[in-house]
């Protein structure tokens, strides 16, 4: 197989013999005056890698060459929100390791950026060392400084619950950063209560389990399992109901773009529903771009 690049895209020719010169059939010659060489002539289709522009060989008519924009298509942009146990977390590994998107959250943010000393994070510590709530505008430039990272703006992002209020999705957009889909995990309240009352921890790897639904695989490690002191039914239906409202008020500025999926559902069939979406997505955004002929 021979390789050859023009204009920044990638072809792959089928074999030929150097000392016997394909002909091309009349009136489809490709011309491309950057090329230092001439080409076989090439039956190229958009390979399944939409995002990155690829080509492959289809099984088009010989002689017909197909070309995208030589313009890279926009990288997918989520928000995904859900209440506790509502499978969030489940599903933004599930998309992240299909799509290779940047993963934030907020609160793993916060976390990071405190430990090494960033000036947010140093700003943020001194909130948390009083036992405070770290203001939204100090979490809101954490958030905004991530987004606009390199890595961030070129495989695109998954943001993980966040934004959490009217004011904090006002701020993420006057900062330019508007998401492709908002993903909201409805889930009943019965429903959830049970995942979390039943939810344990296992000190030594960090493992989740279920009582129910994931138990631990020996006696051993369910004797040394422990429960979040906020794993209670009170407190989760407190949690809930601060989650309810706070939703409400983000999907006022996303409810154009809000699709809101059954997560009580088995999480590969939730992830399905959302892998098709976002395929969808990803394919208006390379039609977007429009063919190029040759």
């Amino acid at each position: 197989m021979a390789s050859y690049s023009c204009y920044s895209v990638s072809f792959t020719a089928q074999s030929f013999n150097p000392n016997k010169p394909l002909a091309p059939p009349p009136n489809q010659l490709s011309r491309f005056s950057s090329c230092q060489s001439k080409l076989p002539l090439l039956s190229l289709h958009l390979s399944r890698n939409r995002s990155r522009n690829r080509f492959s060989k289809s099984k088009a008519s010989p002689g017909l060459l197909v070309a995208a924009s030589a313009e890279k298509a926009e990288p997918l942009r989520i928000m995904i929100s859900g209440a506790p146990a509502s499978g969030k977390g489940t599903q933004c590994e599930l998309i992240t390791k299909k799509y290779d998107l940047v993963h934030v959250a907020a609160g793993d943010l916060l976390r990071a950026e405190v430990a090494s000393g960033t000036e947010n994070g140093k700003r943020a510590k001194e909130f948390m060392e009083k036992g405070q709530l770290v203001p939204n505008e100090i979490v809101v430039m954490m958030v905004k400084d991530r987004l606009s990272q390199q890595d961030s703006e070129e495989k695109g992002w998954l943001l993980d619950g966040y934004p959490r209020s009217q004011s904090q999705a006002t701020a993420l957009k006057s900062f330019g950063f508007d998401p492709d889909i908002f993903i909201l995990l409805e889930v009943p309240e019965e429903i959830l209560v049970e995942r979390v009352v039943g939810r344990r921890l296992d000190p030594v790897t960090g493992k989740i389990y279920h009582l129910k639904y994931s138990p631990p695989e020996t006696e051993e490690i369910a004797a040394r399992l422990t429960q979040r002191f906020d794993d209670t039914e009170e407190k989760v239906k407190l949690r809930l109901v601060t989650h309810n409202s706070n939703v409400e008020d983000v999907l006022s500025m996303y409810g154009d773009i809000t699709v809101k999926l059954d997560g009580s559902q088995p999480k590969l069939e939730v992830f399905s529903q959302i892998d098709s979406i976002l395929s969808e997505l990803l394919e208006k955004k390379v039609a977007a771009l429009g063919p190029v002929a040759a």
